[in-house]
């Protein structure tokens, strides 16, 4: 079992999400074969944390969250750009830090308002700002609880968010990257034997709210998929056990798995720190 030791530098992108793979990076690159001469697919795009410090030359970005796409679009034609995303946090962060942390705080006047015109700054704010980085839709739109720290914008997290929006969208001018808001069987039509494709889906029963749902039926689709592909490099970035369970639906692909474990916390105390054994399917 390998550890990450690898002393790589991980850049944070400014969109944060839970679940985010910032600590798997470097144990990621060490084990898939790119050479970067082909595009870099990656249908469940997320934070888009490994693609973006990867940094291949071509890449596909999709994402069925249509406001993660429009983000980044935003950046690729600048119209978003780190002082514009400076100046409005400074505004909206100061209005925040003047509320309570309860139902009347100014996070869910922002949260009203993104619903109605899907603002991507909102969008950003609402993420950095909200429950646990959580993403949650329901028929009446975004509904994620606001994460009880009215002063949570202050100049460090400004600064530290202005530059996470700067790296991201140097990365994403100096190469030639594509941000569509498809589904995976969409977004993969075009994609050859000269190609990467880099797979993050959600955990089977746990995306109802992502923004569609996801369940056991879309998991075997896509093993299915990759299982007659075989043509086709991929790697399956998922949850393989922890002390609790095991996850078997990894049993269903037949590329060679390698692991990585690591801790993650829940609470301040020590019997709250748990492991978890992460798993990379590969056919390459």
């Amino acid at each position: 079992m390998k550890t990450v030791e690898d002393k790589l530098h991980v850049n944070v992108p400014p969109i944060k999400i839970q679940g985010i793979k910032t600590k798997l990076v470097p144990f990621i690159k060490d084990n898939i074969s790119f050479d970067k001469n082909g595009t870099w697919f990656e249908p469940f795009m997320g934070s888009g944390v490994v693609g973006f410090n990867l940094a291949p030359r071509n890449a596909v970005f999709g994402d069925v969250n249509p406001y993660i796409i429009d983000f980044y679009n935003k950046l690729k034609t600048q119209e978003i750009t780190p002082k514009i995303v400076r100046e409005y946090l400074e505004e909206e962060g100061a209005k925040l830090a003047d509320t309570p942390a309860d139902k009347n705080s100014y996070y869910y006047t922002v949260r009203d308002r993104f619903n109605k015109t899907h603002n991507p700054l909102d969008f950003l704010f609402l993420q950095r700002s909200n429950f646990n980085g959580m993403v949650r839709f329901s028929k009446n739109g975004y509904n994620v609880p606001f994460g009880r720290k009215p002063n949570r914008f202050r100049p460090a997290l400004i600064t530290k968010i202005t530059n996470q929006v700067a790296t991201t969208q140097e990365k994403i001018l100096q190469n030639n990257w594509t941000f569509q808001c498809a589904g995976w069987q969409d977004l993969l039509k075009s994609a050859s034997d000269k190609d990467f494709i880099y797979l993050d889906p959600p955990y089977i029963g746990r995306n109802t709210d992502y923004f569609t749902s996801w369940e056991e039926n879309d998991a075997n689709e896509l093993a299915n998929f990759f299982n007659e592909h075989q043509n086709l490099h991929y790697a399956l970035s998922m949850w393989y056990k922890n002390k609790y369970r095991k996850n078997d639906h990894l049993s269903q692909w037949n590329g060679k798995m390698v692991t990585n474990e690591h801790f993650y916390f829940v609470g301040g105390h020590e019997e709250n720190r748990n492991s978890i054994i992460e798993a990379l399917i590969l056919n390459c």
